[in-house]
């Protein structure tokens, strides 16, 4: 859902999620490269993102990410997932109904 998430606002290569994730999360959420590199495949084979080969700001060239329609989709169910998730658990450390 996070990379679904980053993906969603801009393209970007993999590093550039990784740092995006980092960045808004005030550095409590990091993303390995063991983890990223095979959820981004995954995520690719699904046809919620899709790749191509660009250079970046420093000339590099590099695997950039997006979004696809059916990636926006897949975020949204994913959004809703988790705020009835969340909610659910708010609802039980707040001491409701236990």
């Amino acid at each position: 859902m996070l990379i679904l998430r980053v993906l969603y606002l801009r393209p970007q290569h993999g590093y550039g999620i990784a740092q995006s994730i980092r960045t808004a999360s005030s550095d409590v959420l990091q993303v390995e490269t063991g983890s990223l590199y095979p959820a981004l495949h995954r995520l690719e084979k699904q046809g919620w993102v899709k790749a191509e080969w660009k250079n970046t700001e420093n000339n590099q060239r590099a695997k950039f990410y997006s979004l696809t329609a059916a990636g926006k989709k897949q975020l949204k169910r994913e959004e809703d997932r988790w705020n009835l998730m969340s909610s659910a658990i708010q609802g039980l450390m707040s001491g409701g109904n236990a």
